[in-house]
């Protein structure tokens, strides 16, 4: 139980930090100020909106879904396949980067909240090929998953994280020199891939300590190809910087789900992620951060059907593909608005 919640950073990893110009007081801090609660709404009565929370948050089926076979997607393109939530999975031209993957059962340091949608937990450790590339965005358990780092880390060749998570993954046995820990604004190098760690609006902390580690997106440049991994964020004015110092994007990836009126300012509502998209000057919008978990109030498909209507409005092309569904980007894809199966009954 203790080492699921993780270490608080020490040593040299804590000096680096120290270093930083968002760390100040003991703690990260956000670009623009931002609230946990901004309108100060009292704990018992979020709490109590929570546990009074409609069926309509769970679907009342199985999630439609597709399992594909992570090893044999060709290598001679770029290819995404979506597990639910956060996680998916990159294969840009033999590639092969996971992003945020969290397959244990549940996203939440106990065992009884969190738990996935039918349907949606298809994918295991086992499931998982070599990997090049492992992207942890920051240290929520809904994005860092202990008991599958520690099934899969002899799998991955490097792993690129926020600052201050590694200290996370050393306690649980990865090799210190896979990990690399970048502030924002900072890049790797890997092969042919630059990878820079980008501001995002959040926050961060596995037990009462947060912010204590940082949070990040990430721009991923190839010389063919543009990537935007949006991890957790606020809408912010940082996205519109970005977009402009490094879009056109190929493919953006950002959240659409577990938004709240309670914490407006830490995840965008559905009609934010396509301005941000726009602000970032995307090609293709994918929505994640849905579709797996309950972690908010809205109904589990409230996002993407409003993510739709907004983007029509916006003239923002996205996908969305079925759970575990491949997507080759180099195909025009027909979009099924499969999550709409409530409909018929």
């Amino acid at each position: 139980m203790f080492k699921r919640v993780g270490k608080a950073p020490s040593g040299e990893r804590l000096e680096k930090i120290k270093k930083q110009s968002n760390y100040r007081d003991g703690k990260f801090h956000n670009v623009e100020p931002t609230s946990m609660n901004p309108d100060d709404v009292p704990f018992y009565v979020i709490m109590k909106a929570m546990i009074s929370r409609p069926a309509t948050v769970t679907p009342s089926e199985e999630i439609p879904h597709i399992k594909t076979d992570l090893s044999a997607l060709s290598n001679d393109r770029t290819t995404f396949v979506w597990f639910g939530h956060s996680s998916y999975f990159i294969n840009h031209n033999g590639f092969r980067i996971l992003i945020d993957p969290v397959f244990s059962g549940n996203a939440s340091p106990v065992k009884f909240f969190g738990k996935p949608f039918a349907g949606t937990d298809i994918y295991k450790a086992a499931d998982i090929p070599e990997i090049d590339l492992l992207i942890l965005t920051h240290d929520h358990y809904d994005h860092l998953d202990y008991p599958l780092i520690k099934q899969i880390h002899p799998k991955v060749k490097k792993v690129v994280t926020s600052l201050g998570v590694g200290e996370h993954l050393e306690l649980w046995g990865v090799e210190k020199n896979k990990i690399v820990e970048l502030g924002w604004r900072e890049e790797h190098q890997i092969k042919n891939l630059t990878i820079t760690a980008m501001p995002s609006r959040h926050f961060s902390g596995r037990s009462f300590t947060r912010f204590n580690t940082l949070w990040s997106s990430f721009v991923l440049q190839w010389p063919d190809q543009k990537i935007y991994v949006g991890g957790d964020s606020g809408y912010s004015a940082e996205f519109k910087k970005i977009g402009e110092e490094y879009g056109p994007f190929d493919l953006v990836f950002l959240e659409c789900g577990q938004y709240s009126k309670y914490w407006p300012q830490i995840h965008m509502m559905p009609e934010e992620t396509v301005l941000a998209a726009k602000d970032l000057n995307a090609k293709i919008l994918v929505p994640v951060h849905w579709g797996k978990f309950v972690l908010s109030l809205h109904p589990w498909n409230e996002p993407i059907r409003r993510l739709l209507t907004a983007a029509k409005k916006e003239g923002q092309k996205f996908v969305a593909p079925r759970l575990g569904e491949a997507w080759d980007t180099r195909k025009e894809y027909t979009q099924k608005n499969w999550w709409n199966f409530e409909d018929k009954q």
